[in-house]
């Protein structure tokens, strides 16, 4: 692999490469990277490899090679803004005691962190409702203009990425960059990584998802909301006379409340097909909220002498007002737009915050025109890319061409090392009987394994109704996501001898847990993308109007990527060893079938309890 990356940087060319698990990938692309010289972004589908990298790996290398410049970025919201929290000391606006002990926290770590990085700050809690009014996101930055640039964590940053030859990031940070360059009406200076001519993409099948939603636009009633806030605070703040402005902003959140309340009702996420009809039957009031968003930039605009956080104001109204005109109005084809109503979880009555969104159907063009045409090498990796060893998804559903191929098989022996089991007996997962036969097949080999177990699902549904069925029949302890963070349940997980983890997606990718403690991984059923899910409906829909299949071109190349994510929990080192189920034995009996199994590792396989009964009995 590592011959591979260096040809493709000498050469010019993009490289796709699935390196399966175990075979080193972050060292063989960093030791190319290192030696052609040139300024290489690397770019991970999650911060935990992010962290590998730049905690494990380059310090390796660094005992072997001598100093290395390397950074390590995350979205800005990781950062604290010191103007922020400054305003803030001198103003504050907290909310009950866990605020105010919070702001202490932060404000004496504030004298002493180098990096801003909130990572640092182990004992604030993921939810705090804190952070987010002193993160610095690119809302109500001002730049160069403001009294702290040359002290901001972002400004300090950007320093090290450019005099740095090696620059990690994750995915969500590098395409927030891309599509903020790529807008027109930016400023050449507005995103915050430096130009380089090689990208390494690892955990690339994750690419297309985080592209989409970053070229794509959202406005919700949260949005205006927190807009609203930050005008008001900005102009209390700089002491301007602001009754009319005041006015202005009032009138956006009287129209705003009453335009989101019409929105069509549904629950999750759902598609906004009838907006024609919507707006025929509702012009007035979204006219209403435009008008007053129109009013509202016009009084800020008014304002004399206006400082610079003023202007950034004005800039946010008016980015929102025409972002939630393209929602209702743009006639785009190769957009989906689309409802998600998620439930309030804060406060009483369960309130619903509506999310208006216009997503791409395919980044391939827009990958292609704004990323893959201006590199001159791209490395895509991941040990979940082919498809019945090939390219052709991911390159299709990427847009990037011309491209060398390579498939590196793991050098695990997963022939002796993994047992796959499907269980022919089992009714189709869509019949009604599944769920109590699948919890009693569940129940006899988890007795069989002695727990040690991940039980993946493809819903929360499922989850929950077979970790009821379950609970009080095992004798093993149980886990079941959501009723603590992910990285204390992995936890609990390693040291609780014989537990049973349930779990959905995000179990499914990006956790490793090796040794005996995992011996063994159910996965409900395959992991085809959710069928009414406006995204997927869209893009199954724009491939079939193109004369395509969408089934074999998308939905089933999607599902075994997953399957192979899913299943790859299991064999982590060259001593594991255990038991692969998937409950769903459509893989046997129908057609395509055949490309999930040609697909995954050469697992020995059986449809027979004995012999998995066989199998732990030899081991144990």
């Amino acid at each position: 692999m590592a011959e591979a990356v260096e040809l493709a940087l000498q050469e010019r060319r993009h490289l796709i490469v699935e390196a399966g698990t175990g075979t080193g990938k972050t060292l063989a692309y960093l030791l190319p990277v290192i030696r052609s010289g040139k300024r290489v972004i690397i770019s991970t589908g999650t911060k935990t490899l992010q962290e590998q990298l730049f905690f494990k790996d380059v310090p390796f290398l660094q005992q072997h090679l001598g100093e290395l410049r390397v950074c390590y970025m995350k979205g800005r919201g990781n950062y604290l803004c010191r103007q922020k929290l400054y305003d803030l000391t001198s103003q504050p606006i907290l909310n009950g005691l866990e605020e105010i002990n919070q702001f202490r926290i932060i404000s004496d770590w504030e004298k002493t962190t180098d990096t801003g990085d909130r990572a640092e700050l182990a004992g604030l809690p993921e939810s705090s409702h804190l952070w987010p009014k002193l993160d610095a996101r690119t809302d109500r930055c001002i730049g160069s203009q403001c009294q702290q640039f040359d002290r901001c964590f972002i400004t300090e940053m950007r320093r090290r990425a450019a005099e740095s030859d090696i620059i990690i990031v994750n995915h969500h940070l590098f395409c927030a960059d891309l599509a903020i360059k790529a807008a027109a009406d930016r400023a050449p200076d507005a995103g915050v990584l430096p130009d380089a001519g090689v990208v390494i993409f690892d955990e690339a099948h994750e690419l297309e998802d985080v592209a989409a939603d970053y070229f794509g636009v959202t406005v919700s009633n949260l949005r205006v909301d927190e807009l609203l806030r930050d005008v008001e605070n900005t102009l209390r703040k700089a002491d301007i006379p602001i009754a009319d402005v005041l006015q202005a902003s009032a009138s956006v959140r009287e129209h705003s409340q009453f335009f989101f309340s019409l929105i069509p009702p549904g629950e999750g996420r759902f598609a906004f097909e009838n907006r024609a009809e919507f707006l025929e039957e509702n012009g007035d009031e979204y006219l209403g909220l435009q008008n007053s968003l129109v009013h509202l930039y016009t009084e800020l605009q008014a304002i004399p002498r206006k400082p610079d956080e003023v202007h950034a104001m004005s800039r946010r109204v008016e980015e929102l007002r025409v972002q939630l005109g393209f929602i209702l109005e743009a006639q785009e084809r190769n957009t989906v737009f689309w409802i998600d109503r998620r439930r309030e979880r804060r406060g009483h009555g369960g309130q619903h915050n509506v999310f208006l969104q216009a997503t791409p159907i395919t980044v391939a063009d827009i990958l292609r025109d704004t990323l893959f045409e201006h590199l001159e090498s791209a490395v895509l990796t991941s040990a979940t890319l082919a498809v019945a060893g090939g390219f052709e998804y991911i390159r299709t559903r990427l847009g990037i061409q011309h491209a060398r191929e390579l498939v590196v098989q793991s050098h695990f022996d997963y022939e002796s090392q993994a047992l796959l089991y499907i269980p022919p007996d089992l009714p189709d997962p869509r019949d009604p009987q599944f769920v109590e036969r699948a919890s009693q097949r569940m129940r006899q080999l988890l007795e069989i394994t002695r727990g040690r177990a991940f039980c993946l699902f493809t819903s929360y549904a499922l989850m929950n109704q077979l970790y009821e069925r379950l609970l009080g029949e095992l004798e093993f302890p149980m886990l079941l996501q959501g009723s603590a963070p992910k990285n204390a349940l992995l936890e609990e997980f390693r040291l609780t001898p014989n537990a049973v983890l349930f779990a959905t997606a995000s179990f499914w990718q990006g956790v490793d847990v090796q040794g005996e403690q995992l011996s063994c991984v159910i996965i409900d059923k395959l992991p085809f993308a959710v069928p009414n899910d406006p995204v997927v409906a869209a893009r199954v829909k724009a491939i079939n109007e193109d004369g395509g299949n969408a089934f074999f071109e998308y939905q089933v190349p999607g599902a075994v990527i997953a399957l192979k994510q899913g299943f790859g929990r299991l064999i982590r080192s060259l001593h594991d060893r255990g038991l692969l189920c998937l409950l769903d034995n459509r893989i046997l009996k129908k057609q395509y079938g055949r490309v999930f199994l040609d697909s995954l590792p050469k697992y020995s396989r059986t449809t027979d309890l004995k012999v998995v009964e066989g199998f732990f009995g030899r081991n144990d």
